[in-house]
């Protein structure tokens, strides 16, 4: 299931927003040199000659709209601080653990969830629009792609804007959420530090003490966001189903991530052995370099909206 949204055309959202994103190139995206011709080319090439193309996009896409990620040299998370994300088995495990995390969700979504999509995001959805796009994988769970009003689109991590209840299954809208958080919290503030790429900021924990957390409306069980945290494993059927995609495109293009989970790297082993063509775009190595045809360091945005479409 996707996102509902309803929000700006994209052309107007990036022009209000053009000096956010110039001002998170200069936070959260990693220095690269200038566009090296060739690669660039042979990544045309690569999108020229395909008719069915295969995408899958990491955090290095969305950087430029302002979220943060985790792994990019000298900007990310873990060369930033030494705050780790959350784990699948601590959240399920532990009501503290479910405490601090939501509480700091609670305060750092109206920013994470402002957040609009780039040139990138817009690029590839004009991909798709022209039938050059076949499926669009995306490993982050930010919803821009949705935003950017992408369709053929799996988020293979889940998406922040959902919340599932693990007793039930029951699934709302994180904005209805925070309504709940509201009203279980009147008068509860804090000072907020850094965002987090998964949408919460940094509080420490005698912050969170009185914060209040809802159980599901429709079972009383826990409610988790529809993401796919460190330590847990993606849906075998969304495995597969991407996998089917795959076998009915001609040609990949991986663009802003490293690649260093396998849920997204296990796609480059099965289009290496199909011999279909790859091409990288990605700031720093990434895990299948050994694998691509062609590999180029630069940032999405500076390479996606200059692809022409033949």
């Amino acid at each position: 299931m996707l996102l509902s949204w309803r929000s700006l055309p994209p052309s107007v959202a990036l022009g209000r927003h053009a000096s956010t994103i110039r001002s998170a190139v200069q936070r959260f995206v990693p220095a690269s040199g200038s566009v090296d011709s060739s690669a660039l080319e042979q990544v045309q090439a690569i999108v020229s000659q395909s008719s069915r193309l295969f995408v899958i996009t990491g955090a290095g896409l969305s950087t430029e709209s302002g979220i943060p990620d985790y792994r990019s040299e000298g900007v990310g998370l873990y060369a930033r601080t030494d705050r780790r994300p959350m784990q699948h088995s601590e959240f399920v495990r532990s009501a503290k653990a479910r405490q601090r995390y939501w509480a700091r969700n609670y305060v750092g979504w109206p920013q994470f969830s402002s957040h609009l999509p780039n040139s990138s995001h817009v690029a590839l959805k004009y991909w798709e629009d022209k039938v050059k796009l076949h499926w669009l994988v995306t490993q982050n769970v930010d919803a821009l792609h949705s935003k950017a009003g992408s369709r053929r689109l799996t988020e293979l991590h889940g998406c922040s804007h959902r919340v599932v209840c693990l007793g039930c299954g029951h699934l709302i809208q994180r904005a209805e959420l925070q309504k709940r958080f509201a009203a279980l919290n009147p008068g509860w503030a804090v000072s907020a530090g850094a965002v987090a790429p998964d949408g919460d900021v940094f509080l420490e924990d005698e912050q969170v003490m009185n914060f209040r957390v809802p159980a599901c409306d429709a079972c009383g069980g826990i409610l988790k966001p529809e993401v796919t945290f460190f330590g847990d494993v993606v849906n075998r059927a969304t495995v597969q189903f991407v996998h089917n995609k795959l076998a009915e495109s001609d040609a990949v293009l991986v663009t802003g991530s490293s690649l260093q989970v396998y849920s997204g790297y296990r796609f480059l082993l099965a289009a290496s052995e199909r011999k279909l063509p790859i091409a990288i775009v990605n700031i720093g190595p990434t895990r299948a370099d050994h694998l691509a045809d062609v590999k180029l360091s630069a940032r999405c945005g500076e390479v996606l909206p200059a692809i022409q479409l033949s």
